[in-house]
This record gives structure tokens, sequence and C-alpha cells, in this order.
């Protein structure tokens, strides 16, 4: 079997998950072997972990200072009543994205209960998935089985850093294969729902990250609605913060993601830099309305069918695609991590992406003919 070799930690996650759905064996040397804590980080050995847990047959070998991984995928199996401890140097979805890719080809539907950190401003939240994530996923055919229990993610307790304490459920349904898109139309913005949410903080910082925002999205729409969600107690984790989620709905269906939240610490951060721009971040709740309406402003003024916090995924799932059919895609500005997702589908499926500029809208047309990833496990059983 070829071997597929890589240098660097640089988008492992992707790296295991693409080399399952291929079935490519992947060694990847010089794991920060210059770092001060050289090899692998605590996040992506859990990560090694949820993928042994879900799958059958993955070899996994790791060298002894960690600096050297080579994996062999196995059969993804899927499976009930899992449960798995995220920790707490990573948020929940940073495992949710290759979690949701692998389980749609596994043997039998995934019920998984994952605990840790549920909202923060590196990875995706879980207010994310609910909103935008899973609804995109639909659209490549994601739950059209009406034999199976629809995609569902639902969020028993928030967890904010540095402690953690969130627990989210997890159902995802199988697939017989990834159904061809053309999402070329954005559209226009008709409406802005979102969430303002806390945890182990007084009931009134929610109403107060609403005001904030109303003051500058009511000035450009009048369809704005934002829900609250206190938690205290049991539900509200370990540690006290707040933060707020936006979604721009448009006329043809797309969503374009914001968010912005304040924690109790920054330690749990993985650089000085990152520190410190925790630290500004503890700011009142009003300017963080304020701050999160901005950023939705000017993720909608990028354009594009996906927000760029979503261009990773949907590019996976068109490589996924039926060779049958060209799957079309609107994107604005490729972001630094769409550029090496663009590389590293080429170097995994073999897929290439055709990408047309339009100079009056700034955005980017993308086409390819899909990889047809198709479920032979689930054939198997």
């Amino acid at each position: 079997m070829d071997v597929l070799v890589f240098k660097g930690a640089k988008n492992l996650r992707q790296k295991l998950v693409y080399a399952t759905l291929a079935g490519k064996t992947v060694r990847i040397n010089g794991i920060r072997e210059n770092a001060e804590r050289p090899g692998l980080q605590p996040h992506e050995a859990s990560l090694l972990r949820l993928i042994e847990k879900i799958t059958n047959g993955s070899v996994v070998e790791i060298s002894e200072t960690g600096t050297s991984l080579r994996y062999s995928p196995g059969i993804v199996t899927g499976g009930a009543n899992v449960s798995h401890d995220c920790g707490r140097a990573r948020a929940i979805g940073y495992f949710l994205e290759p979690l949701v890719l692998l389980s749609l080809f596994g043997k039998k539907p995934l019920s998984i209960t994952l605990k840790g950190v549920t909202n923060d401003d590196v990875d995706p939240s879980v207010d994310c998935w609910r909103s935008v994530t899973l609804l995109l996923l639909k659209e490549f055919g994601v739950g059209d089985d009406d034999l199976q229990k629809p995609i569902q993610l639902q969020v028993n307790k928030r967890g904010m850093r540095p402690a953690g304490g969130g627990e989210v459920f997890l159902h995802c349904p199988t697939v017989k294969s990834v159904r061809s898109v053309r999402m070329l139309d954005e559209g226009m913005v008709k409406r802005v729902r979102g969430i303002a949410y806390s945890a182990n903080t007084p009931p009134h910082m929610t109403s107060r990250m609403v005001d904030g925002a109303r003051g500058v999205l009511n000035k450009l729409l009048a369809d704005v609605y934002i829900f609250t969600d206190h938690m205290s107690g049991a539900k509200a984790g370990h540690s006290p913060g707040y933060g707020m989620a936006l979604i721009g709905e448009s006329t043809t269906g797309s969503r374009i993601y914001t968010e912005s939240s304040c924690s109790g610490s920054g330690k749990s951060k993985a650089s000085a830099d990152a520190e410190r721009e925790r630290e500004e971040l503890q700011l009142v709740p009003e300017t963080v309305g304020e701050n999160t309406a901005k950023m939705l402003l000017e993720e909608i003024k990028r354009g594009g069918y996906v927000d760029g916090s979503h261009q990773s995924l949907a590019l996976t799932l068109c490589a996924m695609s039926s060779q049958d059919e060209i799957s079309q895609l609107r994107m604005g500005p490729l972001t630094p991590h769409g550029v090496e997702t663009l590389r590293l589908i080429q170097e995994f499926f073999k897929v290439k992406f055709k990408i047309a500029p339009e100079q009056q809208s700034r955005t980017l047309f993308l086409s390819c003919i899909g990889a047809g990833i198709t479920n032979h496990v689930k054939a198997m059983n």
C-alpha cells in the first residue's frame, strides 16, 4: 500500500479524515520537533482516540518523542451510546467536523456524547453547528433517508473556557453517497437571527448584548430577532462567560455566520499572542454585541454562498460528491485554511477544482467533478 508522507502538524485533523475516507496510509514526520513542547498536543491525541472509538482496524503508531505518526485507516463502524471527553485544549467544534465526515460513511448511524468546551473564539461553536452547519450538510443529501433518524445536535450543558464542563449529544445518520450541489446564488440578506448566551453570569448580560447588536443591525435591516439563552447551575459548566452568535439568512437559503465570546480566563490559550487577544476581549456585553454585528456585516461583504468558517467543509463535501454531475460553489476570497484544503483534496482524492474569479463581486466560482466516495461498509452490512 502506498504511504503518503507529510511533514509538520499543520492540518493534522484533515489528513487523518481524508486518509480514512480515501483508504490511504499516512506518515507525518517532524511534528513540532523544534518547539518548546514537541510532538502531538493533547487535543490531537484526543482526536486519535476518538477516531479509534468509531472505527475498527485503525492502526496508530507514534514515536517515543511524539514527533512522528503513522496512521493506517480501518472501517468506520459508528455505533450508539458512545462517549468521549474532548478535554479543554480545544472546543468540541474542533472534533465535530471530522466526526461527522467519517460517520456519514459508517456501518451504522452514530450517537455520541461529547464533553468539553462548547464556545470559544478558536473553533466553530455548537451554536454554529446547530444553526448553519447541519443545514449545509442537508443540502448535500445528509438526512434524505426517511428510514433513518435525521442528523441532530443537542446542547445539554454549556462549557466556557478555561474549565469547560459542557456536554453535547450528536446523532449522525449514514449516507450511500454525497449529492452534487449547485450553490451559486447567495441572494440578498433578508433577515438576521441569533442567540445571545451566558453561563454563570447575571441574566441581564444577554439582553445587553442584544441591545448592542441591534444598535448596529437595525440601521440596515428591520427583521432582526436574537434569542437569549442563560444557563446557571449544573447546566452552565465550570467557568463564567458569555457571547453572541449571529446568522444572516438570504433570499436563496444561504446562511452567513459570525460569533464572539468572552470567558473567565485566557490561560488555556496556546500562545502568548492568543493570551493578549483574550485579555483584549474581556469586553462589556454591549461591545460584544456590536463587534459581532460588525463581523457579520464584514462577512456578508465578502460574498459567497458560505462564510469563511465553512469553506473547508463545503469544499470537502464537493470533492466527495458523485462523479456523474459537476458540483458548483460560489465563495468569497479563499481563507488560508481553504487554500490548504484544496491542496490536500488534490493529494488524497486527485480532485482538482476549476476556479473562475468574478471581478464585479470579487467572488470565486469553484467547480469540480467529485471523487465519487461511496459507503461500501453500509452495503456490506
